[in-house]
């Protein structure tokens, strides 16, 4: 499953994140996101949703929240 098809505040971890791109995996990292880390879905917009990684939260929008799997 990935982030896009989520249930808003439940809590689920980091299985794989699948890009090709190495800055953005970088960037991603940085945040703290990365597999085997717990992530939460705040809220699901039109254009993305709004995750929940160490106690912050980020906007992340619908082409990166389908390629962030989670368990």
């Amino acid at each position: 499953m990935n982030l896009k098809e989520a249930i808003e505040g439940k809590e689920y971890v980091i299985r794989q994140i699948e890009t090709d791109d190495e800055e953005l995996d970088a960037f991603l990292f940085s945040l703290g996101c990365y597999s085997g880390e717990h992530i939460t879905v705040v809220s699901h917009l039109k254009g993305g949703c709004v995750v929940s990684i160490k106690d912050s939260r980020y906007n992340i929008d619908n082409q990166l929240a389908k390629a962030i799997l989670i368990d």
